[in-house]
């Protein structure tokens, strides 16, 4: 699916509560901001970035949280690229991820996140870490 983002160089960048609810409305947030710049909701691109969204922000709150620091989510419209960042306040970062195992009932969301995405990484901040994806818009 071929879609335009109508603002490309637009950014959306919004803090959000270390918890489960922050991140359930960081995902309804981007996917309503993406609908905005032109990505159609329900599109394959909206819900790649809002599954995206959704582990990052999750991994941001179950394994970056530092009690009363927020998270941040960071949306960046780029020729041909949707760039997707969280940034928490944890610098630590946990070891590489590993294949899950068959039976395993979490760990699965990075490798998810490599699927759907371009590209994905991690960088360092003055405080804490980004975890970034960036996800092609079109094919």
């Amino acid at each position: 699916m071929n879609v335009e983002i109508t603002l490309v160089g637009a950014e959306f960048v919004q803090r959000f509560s270390a918890t489960r609810r922050g991140a359930r409305l960081a995902r309804r947030l981007a996917v309503y901001q993406l609908d905005e710049w032109g990505v159609p909701y329900g599109s394959e691109l909206s819900d790649n970035a809002a599954v995206v969204v959704a582990e990052l922000a999750a991994n941001a709150v179950l394994h970056g949280n530092v009690k009363g620091r927020d998270f941040e989510l960071r949306l960046l419209g780029l020729a041909d690229t949707i760039r997707i960042e969280v940034s928490d306040a944890r610098g630590e970062r946990g070891p590489e991820p590993q294949p899950p195992r068959p039976d395993a009932e979490s760990g699965f969301g990075l490798h998810l996140v490599g699927v759907v995405a371009t590209s994905w990484g991690v960088k360092d901040r003055l405080v804490g870490k980004t975890v970034w994806a960036e996800l092609a818009t079109t094919p």
